[in-house]
């Protein structure tokens, strides 16, 4: 039974994987970010990004892009809403809150989260009864294809949930363990939908980000200019993070905390006027500046 849940979750995705491994294929050799930093074609821009998903044995999650990441790479942020939007209503892609404290979101191709569910079936096949591993599928058909938003509330969820089968607590509680979902903090009734095993990524980062949040003035100050070269910057490596340079540059950038400019030589990044005259009141933004240069710096 639980071979059977297995495989059927890897039904639906595989005529669209196909498709989605070849595109993807095509932009393997696209690495350089100076030369890639924007596009005109939103899906196009979500394709090289996660073909450029930096891969680590300490990452163990299917491969995401951050919504400021794709405000850095199309300079029409409507247009980008738009096409999210769209791709989300067409099961191309799931868009999730990220538990940042921060209004972070990151988007994940849906035969990849497909992939990352699999994963945790994979994993509790052995341990748990077959009865209970049943939950994944109902989710998959009856709540992933019927529930498109990034949060669901608790009766619907039981409401799609039984459309598959008696619903017990201990399928919500399995649901939540596997990392699939997350209570909300201000509302514990209703439920974000959640990449598993994201949580050692983004807790890697939140450490940093806080350790360093006090030393970003100092730390920027041993530049001249308070900017540096795109293409060398990329090409760094991070002392304190799984992520790479390029994923973080990405992120600065489409955030505003940081900003390209074009020079004779190539693209500059320079952190932007805004955060060189704000107060250390953000400990967040603070952090970020601070985790990328400290960590620039520091090899």
């Amino acid at each position: 039974m639980a071979k059977n849940i297995s495989e059927s979750l890897k039904g639906k995705k595989r005529a669209r994987e196909i498709d989605t491994e070849a595109e993807a294929s095509d932009f393997d050799q696209i690495l350089s970010l100076e030369e890639n930093l924007t596009f005109s074609d939103t899906l196009v821009a979500l394709r090289i990004m996660r073909a450029q998903f930096p891969q680590s044995d300490k990452i163990s999650v299917q491969p995401f892009i951050l919504r400021s990441q794709l405000y850095s790479s199309v300079e029409d942020r409507t247009q980008v809403d738009r096409d999210l939007e769209n791709l989300r209503r067409e099961k191309v892609l799931r868009i999730f809150k990220l538990n940042t404290g921060q209004d972070d979101h990151a988007i994940m191709f849906f035969d990849d989260y497909l992939c990352q569910m699999e994963r945790v079936v994979k994993r509790l096949e052995e341990k748990k009864d077959s009865d209970i591993i049943e939950v994944f599928k109902w989710f998959k058909s009856h709540v992933l294809d019927n529930k498109l938003e990034p949060s669901i509330e608790h009766q619907e969820l039981c409401t799609l949930l039984a459309l598959g089968g008696k619903v017990k607590d201990e399928h919500i509680s399995l649901l939540i363990n596997s990392g699939l979902l997350t209570r909300q903090l201000i509302d514990s009734n209703i439920y974000w939908f959640a990449i598993p095993n994201i949580g050692s990524v983004l807790k890697g980062l939140s450490q940093v980000m806080i350790r360093k949040k006090g030393s970003s003035s100092s730390l920027l100050n041993r530049r001249r200019y308070k900017e540096m070269m795109l293409a060398p910057l990329e090409k760094k490596l991070l002392r304190f993070s799984p992520l790479d340079m390029r994923f973080h540059l990405r992120d600065l950038i489409g955030s505003g905390h940081l900003k390209t400019a074009k020079t004779a030589t190539g693209l500059v990044v320079r952190v932007s006027k805004i955060e060189t005259e704000k107060s250390t009141s953000s400990p967040w933004i603070d952090g970020k500046i601070a985790f990328l240069f400290f960590s620039w710096l520091s090899k």
